[in-house]
């Protein structure tokens, strides 16, 4: 008789590297997990060593870690864009749960949560109901009004602050 799956949120608090409730984005369409990560580098004796978060994160510690147990993998997001992350094993906590968890590490600073759980690290481990959501976004997301409100008052130099950068990122492909 197979046991029943605990039931996960698309969102949940993890602790991971002893720092405590950091807010994860549970996303059963990703095959792997990822994690912001900082200061990556790799020494000549070939251990790499990277601080977790950033300068810019609450959950910033400054501690490195160092591993000699790593690879180069490639990353297709779901816009087709490739990136070569390091991924190594990452010690974290779900639901009371330790996983050792294969991760990549990336600059997640941009997006809405500074881990992300792919289904490799969840599968055989918990179900995910999409409808219990626990944290919320840790970014600080910008006022639709002020931007819709910058947009009217000067249409070009808004342009020119939002999309310029996007024309002239494709003009380089």
């Amino acid at each position: 008789m197979k046991t029943s799956l605990e039931i996960i949120g698309s969102t949940e608090y993890i602790d991971v590297a002893g720092i405590k409730n950091v807010p994860a984005k549970i996303d059963t369409g990703a095959d792997s997990s990822s994690i912001w990560a900082s200061h990556i580098h790799v020494s000549r004796g070939r251990i790499l060593s990277f601080c977790l978060f950033d300068e810019k994160s609450p959950f910033f510690t400054g501690k490195e870690i160092k591993r000699r147990d790593f690879r180069v993998v490639m990353v297709r997001n779901s816009s087709g864009h490739e990136q070569i992350r390091y991924r190594t094993k990452l010690l974290l906590t779900l639901k009371g749960r330790k996983i050792k968890a294969m991760v990549t590490l990336s600059d997640r600073s941009n997006n809405n949560y500074p881990v992300l759980i792919g289904k490799r690290t969840i599968s055989g481990r918990f179900l995910v109901d999409v409808s219990k959501n626990r944290p919320k976004s840790t970014r600080n997301k910008t006022n639709i009004k002020q931007i819709q409100s910058s947009q009217e008052k000067n249409p070009y130099k808004f342009h020119l602050k939002y999309f310029k950068q996007q024309s002239t990122e494709k003009e380089a492909e």
